[in-house]
């Protein structure tokens, strides 16, 4: 039987070899490969957005068991602002060490279009280390519109076209873009009403002073099950396991709208692939403990990991996704 050896195995021989003539341990000298040397400094997970969102609690869930394994402090620094740019910007402009990462959300690939005018590329001047979770969003209304399925909006809104208002946390938001999505596949207009965070606009919404709005399904979850809004439909390719009942989007045919958050986390420009490597391997095993699923799955998020190459294939596709649709759409930031 023949031995295959791969490329990278067949180097490690030879120095090895090398080594051992020159009376160097090659073993000394993979673990200096092998194990990037971190900065003695915490590590700081830079969050751009308030303390409490999933975002959030992400970092500071993660922070702890990354502590643990890597033997350094780690701290959650929230630097909220301007869509989430303020503290992305100060990931951008940290040193490649590996001591900053940004813990983030889709929104920061809507922000590259909603903000041409920064003084950096949210896509193109971070590294991504890997995704870390999935959420979902529910297309929701209030039960005296009479809507019981996202078809029955759709028909309703092609009736009275801009006489029915929907929320969001402000303009640029997942919530927002989600439903300038649905528009745009349903060929209906409604008007958007924009809130300053989504605790406005849910009041607004369950007082009836609007109609609709997307909402992550854990904030909706528990106004479903009492009554005061109506799920109309699941803005996913798949039912949520939370609320089976549920059809996708497409299910209640108002077209195929996939409108998933991806969270993921990122390293400064020019971040060594040795030591993007090292997090991504450390970060993906602590994603599979129970004690993760279970805190993301109170926040309606599914933990998911990935390789730095999947993590920017999926960044890049969706970038180009939201910016056709806010060109399209003629959406700006202000």
């Amino acid at each position: 039987m023949q031995i295959s050896i791969s490329p990278r195995r067949r180097l490690a021989v030879k120095l090895g070899l090398l080594l051992v003539t020159a009376g160097v341990s090659a073993g000394a000298l993979a673990q200096t490969v092998q194990a990037p040397v971190l900065p003695q400094a915490p590590i700081r997970l830079i969050v751009p957005f308030t303390p409490g969102t999933g975002i959030d609690l992400i970092a500071r869930t993660l922070g702890p068991k990354l502590s643990e394994r890597l033997g350094r402090p780690v701290v959650v620094d929230n630097r909220a602002g301007a869509s989430g740019n303020i503290g992305t910007e100060a990931v951008v402009r940290a040193a490649p060490n590996g001591s900053t990462l940004l813990v983030t959300v889709n929104t920061l690939v809507m922000n590259a279009s909603l903000y041409p005018q920064l003084a950096f590329d949210p896509v193109k001047d971070l590294t991504p280390v890997t995704l870390t979770s999935w959420g979902q969003l529910l297309l929701v209304a209030n039960p005296k519109t009479g809507f019981k399925s996202a078809s029955d909006l759709v028909s309703a809104a092609r009736q009275k076209p801009g006489r029915i208002n929907y929320g969001s946390p402000g303009v640029g938001t997942p919530h927002h873009l989600a439903m300038e999505l649905f528009k745009t596949t349903a060929g209906v207009f409604v008007t958007h009403i924009p809130y300053r965070g989504t605790g406005p606009a849910l009041t607004d919404l369950l007082g009836g002073q609007i109609e609709t709005m997307f909402l992550p399904i854990h904030v909706a979850l528990p106004h479903v099950k009492s009554g005061r809004l109506v799920a109309l439909g699941i803005g996913s390719d798949k039912r949520h396991a939370l609320l089976p009942e549920v059809p996708t989007l497409a299910e209640a045919r108002a077209g195929k709208v996939n409108v998933d958050m991806w969270y993921g986390i990122f390293a400064p420009p020019g971040t060594s692939p040795e030591l993007v490597a090292l997090y991504n391997r450390e970060i993906r095993e602590i994603l599979l403990s129970d004690e993760v699923k279970k805190a993301f799955q109170t926040q309606g998020m599914d933990p998911t990991g990935s390789t730095p190459g999947e993590f920017k294939s999926l960044v890049e596709l969706d970038a180009k996704r939201w910016a056709g649709l806010i060109q399209a759409q003629g959406i700006t930031a202000n």
